[in-house]
């Protein structure tokens, strides 16, 4: 690959990231708790618990289709560099948590939760729901930190 084609590869590629964290940041830190909050904007209770996390997972499941792709951008970006062996062992273990956490959000956590949700109000008032939603809570911590320390990383080696 050539050297021109690797730059503007890195440059999609930190951009990349930048977009996916900034948005699932969004939606975490601005939309939540927007929504979650509506009766205060509104003034009064419109919506109920239930139909503020239905609009919620539609963002999340958007975000899922960011997440794919960006998965697949770093799992083809890193084995390139790995093979060309600038790859380092903190790359490594970034690379794989978002991977790892960035698949289990989008192919578990997700669709578990439209699951339980389609099942009615009262499945998600259920331990089993609110254990799938502790947990999707703290996979996407991960994943947000990793793309973080994986967009670090490569712009201090891009900068160099």
């Amino acid at each position: 690959m050539t050297k021109k084609v690797f730059r503007i590869l890195t440059i999609a590629y930190i951009i990349t990231l930048g977009v996916v964290l900034g948005a699932g940041l969004y939606a975490g830190v601005v939309v939540a708790p927007t929504l979650f909050n509506s009766e205060v904007l509104l003034g009064s209770e419109i919506l109920s618990n239930y139909q503020e996390g239905i609009l919620m997972t539609q963002n999340f499941e958007r975000l899922a289709y960011m997440v794919n792709f960006m998965v697949l951008f770093v799992i083809l970006y890193e084995v390139i560099k790995w093979k060309s062996f600038e790859s380092d062992r903190w790359t490594f273990i970034a690379t794989f948590l978002v991977v790892a956490t960035g698949l289990l959000f989008s192919s578990y956590y997700v669709p578990d939760i439209v699951a339980m949700q389609l099942a009615g109000e009262a499945m998600t008032q259920s331990d089993a729901f609110l254990n799938t939603h502790k947990g999707s809570e703290l996979d996407f911590k991960i994943f947000t930190f990793a793309t973080l320390a994986l967009l670090i990383l490569n712009l201090k080696k891009a900068l160099r």
